[in-house]
């Protein structure tokens, strides 16, 4: 099989951003132009002369992979080449719930069709783990850093899949790197919509997040399993399918591990903030009716 997104890249162990492209890309069996922000994946994909990309590829500025991304598909069109690929958009949670929400939101109202994509690492962990719109309350970043006068990040989450919903796109999603497979039907699913289409795949950052490679993978099914990262997906608005939890676990058993949230186990706040976070799981499962 050719490599769509080949080894020798330079993400660390565990890295949850691969696992997600690379079946996104093998969903599509490569037939794809991408268009990716400035971030995580294009500094370890993209080096000079070490390409880790088999499929036609723009790297974008931080702020604008939307905007090209509706470029790519509307020069397709023109050319009479719209049935040569899929454009796809890879990219962060900085890139797409801050500085590029504005292009992504055009591409939205324009209702182009691709596919954006968001890699939720939840942090701009390519400049060094700062917060982002996406990073969940109480986390330590460098600038929500935990100390005696913060306990980390006070506000809540953006949640850019309402967001998405909102603007009357026919497909969004979200999903987890826990879940290959999920990834690969929500991915070929979205394709057969014609329209802007929007997934929002959780990626846990072995850096950012303080842990080792090889407990990625559980952690982002502790995700789901805690009812902090619903897995949903909507048709044209309307919500069709929920990832069901048997057993729903307490959000401490996702966040102990983390060191990016040890110290609310021993911060003043820390209760209150755990408190807080728990109720965000409950509300989550209530929202989507994902109790078993």
């Amino acid at each position: 099989m050719s490599e769509y997104f080949a080894p020798g890249h330079g993400a660390c162990p565990g890295c949850g951003l691969t696992i997600a492209v690379r079946n996104t890309l093998e969903a599509l069996e490569g037939k794809v132009f991408v268009s990716n922000s400035t971030g995580c994946l294009e500094i370890i994909s993209s080096m000079y002369n070490r390409s880790a990309w088999g499929v036609p590829y723009i790297h974008s500025l931080f702020e604008n992979a939307g905007a090209v991304a509706a470029g790519i598909e509307a020069a397709l069109k023109a050319l009479g080449r719209k049935d040569e690929g899929h454009v796809v958009v890879f990219a962060g949670d900085g890139a797409t719930a801050d500085i590029g929400i504005g292009t992504l939101s055009g591409m939205f109202d324009r209702n182009h069709d691709v596919l954006y994509i968001c890699l939720d690492n939840e942090a701009y962990q390519n400049t060094g783990n700062q917060q982002s719109g996406l990073t969940p309350p109480g986390a330590n970043t460098t600038t929500t850093p935990a100390g005696k006068i913060m306990p980390g990040k006070l506000g809540r989450k953006k949640d850019m899949v309402s967001i998405a919903v909102a603007h009357g796109i026919p497909y969004v999603a979200s999903a987890s790197v826990a879940f290959p497979m999920d990834i690969r039907r929500k991915v070929k699913r979205a394709v057969e919509f014609e329209g802007a289409k929007y997934i929002q795949i959780h990626c846990p950052c072995v850096t950012g997040w303080g842990i080792q490679g090889k407990d990625a993978v559980p952690l982002a099914r502790l995700a789901v399993e805690t009812a902090l990262y619903p897995i949903v997906e909507f048709e044209n608005g309307e919500l069709v399918k929920v990832r069901k939890i048997k057993d729903r676990k307490p959000v401490e058993e996702y966040l102990k591990p983390q060191r990016r949230f040890r110290h609310l186990f021993r911060h003043p706040e820390g209760k209150k903030i755990l408190e807080m976070i728990q109720k965000i799981a409950d509300e989550n499962a209530k929202r989507y009716n994902l109790d078993i």
